[in-house]
């Protein structure tokens, strides 16, 4: 009898630390471009040197990550696709929404530019002549809120993308740089990872400034009303601190060779 109440303490103490083990976990999905770019690796470590928790990164497109959080695969999400994440919102699956962060994207290309782009501020016309002079293209292909964007603005140039000149790689933001890089071609980039693979590429801006390229990024929690089992509490810890002074320092100070990759923006919550 003694001894089955030592396997019954054993056990209960075994599932105790695997509960324990379990809630210290905060399961992040975000986008390759906070990844490639560097970000997460500084703005990471301090939150969980201080709290206790530990962060699992899911570098995926913002698609993808979105589709986590309705999954209730994930406890919370970072990613850029404002309407995309307004609808999280809206269709009860993410809760506690928060603006981190913005950058830009610009258009890069090879320095010869046959595509004539060279210091144009609209990115409408950038593509139009990309598409006139059937110039290299390389787009993510992806669910990433790099690709959204760069749809959205061949649809606002009432063009369809196809033919040997455009190439859907169906990668991450990074390698897609590197992959433009090798075969002399453009592509629509967020700068941040622009700057984080600069010195990689051959490549250089062409076409930047327009207001249509405006990228901000937000943070949500995955709704613990659908998903009970969520890491909620983590989830909100990461959401504070991330938006925090402290963390957005972080953000602030993170830089390329004095450039700054994101600029900060926490705002209020929004339910």
């Amino acid at each position: 009898m003694k001894l089955t109440r030592l396997v019954v303490l054993a056990i209960g103490l075994l599932l105790g630390m695997s509960a324990q083990s379990a809630t210290s976990i905060i399961r992040l999905a975000t986008t390759t471009s906070t990844e490639n770019s560097g970000l997460l690796g500084v703005l990471l470590p301090p939150f969980e040197r201080d709290s206790g928790y530990r962060v699992h990164v899911i570098a995926v497109g913002t698609g993808k990550a979105l589709r986590l959080a309705r999954e209730g695969d994930v406890d919370v999400v970072l990613v850029h696709a404002r309407a995309d994440e307004d609808q999280l919102v809206t269709d009860g699956y993410g809760v506690h929404r928060r603006a981190v962060m913005y950058n830009d994207f610009v258009v890069i290309g090879p320095k010869s530019d046959p595509a004539g782009i060279r210091g144009l501020r609209d990115a409408v016309a950038a593509l139009t002549r990309i598409s006139a002079t059937a110039s290299l293209f390389v787009s993510r292909g992806d669910e990433s809120g790099t690709y959204k964007k760069e749809q959205t603005l061949w649809q606002q140039a009432r063009i369809t993308p196809t033919g040997p000149w455009y190439r859907e790689a169906g990668q991450g933001m990074g390698k897609v740089l590197l992959m433009a890089g090798e075969l002399d071609a453009y592509t629509l980039t967020d700068r941040g990872t622009w700057l984080a693979y600069r010195d990689r590429s051959p490549l250089e801006i062409l076409a930047e400034g327009d207001e249509r390229l405006f990228n901000p990024y937000g943070v949500i929690a995955t709704n613990p009303a659908k998903y009970p089992e969520v890491n909620h509490v983590g989830a909100m810890r990461l959401i504070e601190w991330i938006t925090s002074r402290a963390g957005q320092a972080i953000i602030h100070t993170f830089r390329h060779q004095g450039e700054p990759l994101f600029i900060p923006m926490a705002a209020p919550a929004t339910e």
